[in-house]
């Protein structure tokens, strides 16, 4: 893999270009204006992974967007590694926070990325990661330095739920039979602290709705003598953590599994700094669950948080109103061993069992998934951490993510695979937000890193 870094050092601007391009495309997978964009996306992806070499490249139909499957089998009798990656991305609301349009990618210096970060919708999550795979197989078949199997399965609903993803799996188990699942979809702990994702959590999504009056009422004729739908419900949604942030949906906690002391020793050994985190966010203090540190409260304690509400009035100026429905949209994190539609259940018997009366409640679940964990001493994440090791001269550190990835799950139950996470964003990168951006370092690092663990998953299958 000698020539791996000068390869990436020649076609630098060809690679950043080529990333540029995707990024132009707002495939927004969750507003039906944008659809012909997802579809234009799901091409250019195709296009791409013929380029770069594979064989035999699909766009293949589902319910909803499309999933590209594309492969290069050089013996079957080799190990064959599945990459997965998505081509669609988070709306870009609220577009006025944005510094530059989110669908015109701008290559801007800042103080974690003076070589420069690409500022574009999609940028890290996950363009820009999915396609440093595409530039690696590239390298590997013009050098003829691919030493086993290869297949993508890159689909364009990952930030609506994967909805139609088990459906194709299900369909498709010898299509994408293999020997080890690669996604590069999480980030590391800094540019000079690899680290590989060995746990994720879980997801419940739910959005209630909470109906009083049959129609919105003048606050002075009726305030105080009817229900309120959005007090009622601001009001419910406190109760459900306790002075502690406990969570108090009863049997929350039955199944979350408690890490040994030895373990969060481990965790503790990552390197973080309060005082930098907390004015990388601009606030005074940190918050959560009592026992459990920062790292430890965003990795491997559940949560439940309020992710938009609303009711009543927000126009401009006053309108004495009480709304006659108020509404939320819910998301629980949760640990290895809760099932996401075991603890949608408990959410809705609880919340339903809350309601004073004078309102009616409505808990409609949107989609979930199950939290999942790599163990160390498997060959895969060997590989990985020798991957590491060869690019960034240090041995990466095992962590887990507060973020979720339900296919994940899905995957090792379909098709009996354990899965890589090798993530090459940051913490700052601003996925799902306002400025969201990838740096260049990273991106080329990326490419670089990964025939490494080809090489290496190959060797160690032997």
């Amino acid at each position: 893999m000698q020539d791996i870094s000068a390869y990436v050092a020649q076609n630098k601007e060809r690679f950043i270009n080529e990333l540029v391009q995707l990024l132009k495309i707002p495939s927004v997978s969750a507003d039906p204006a944008y659809s012909q964009d997802v579809m234009d996306a799901s091409a250019s992806v195709k296009t791409s992974l013929l380029e770069a070499g594979c064989d035999t490249v699909e766009v293949c139909e589902t319910k909803g967007y499309p999933i590209v499957y594309g492969e290069k089998i050089i013996d079957p009798t080799l190990p064959t590694v599945l990459v997965y990656g998505h081509y669609d991305v988070q709306p870009p609301d609220p577009v006025e926070l944005w510094d530059s349009p989110p669908f015109e990618p701008v290559i801007k210096n800042t103080e974690l990325h003076p070589e420069g970060a690409i500022f574009a919708r999609g940028a890290c999550d996950d363009k820009g990661q999915m396609y440093m795979h595409v530039k690696a197989l590239e390298y590997m078949v013009k050098h003829n330095q691919l030493p086993c199997n290869v297949k993508f399965m890159i689909e364009g609903e990952e930030e609506v739920g994967s909805e139609n993803l088990s459906e194709f799996v299900a369909n498709n188990k010898e299509k994408l039979a293999n020997d080890i699942i690669l996604i590069s979809d999480t980030g590391m702990i800094a540019k000079d602290v690899p680290s590989i994702t060995t746990g994720l959590r879980g997801l419940s999504y739910v959005e209630v709705e909470v109906t009083g009056p049959n129609r919105d009422l003048h606050s002075g004729l009726y305030g105080g003598a009817v229900a309120n739908p959005i007090n009622v419900l601001t009001k419910m949604i406190s109760s459900l953590h306790d002075e502690n942030n406990h969570i108090t949906i009863p049997g929350f906690y039955d199944k979350v599994e408690e890490l040994s002391t030895a373990e969060r020793a481990e965790m503790a050994k990552a390197p973080f700094s309060l005082e930098k985190y907390q004015n990388a966010l601009q606030i005074a203090s940190v918050y959560g669950e009592k026992g459990y540190t920062t790292n430890e409260r965003n990795s491997i304690r559940p949560t439940l948080d309020v992710n938009g509400i609303w009711g009543g009035y927000i126009g401009a100026g006053a309108k004495t109103v009480i709304a006659s429905k108020a509404f939320a949209k819910i998301s629980m994190r949760l640990v290895p061993n809760q099932d996401w539609k075991e603890i949608t259940q408990l959410f809705k018997n609880h919340f339903e069992s809350i309601a004073p009366a004078g309102v009616t409640v409505k808990v409609t679940p949107h989609h979930g998934g199950q939290g999942y964990v790599t163990p160390i001493d498997h060959i895969g994440y060997k590989a990985a951490s020798k991957a590491y090791e060869a690019t960034f001269g240090k041995t990466p550190i095992p962590q887990r993510s507060g973020g979720s990835i339900p296919i994940v799950s899905l995957f090792e139950k379909e098709l009996d695979s354990k899965t890589i996470l090798m993530g090459f964003g940051l913490d700052s990168d601003a996925i799902h937000s306002p400025n969201e951006h990838f740096g260049v370092w990273n991106y080329l690092k990326g490419i670089e890193t990964i025939p490494h663990f080809y090489k290496h998953f190959t060797e160690l299958s032997k």
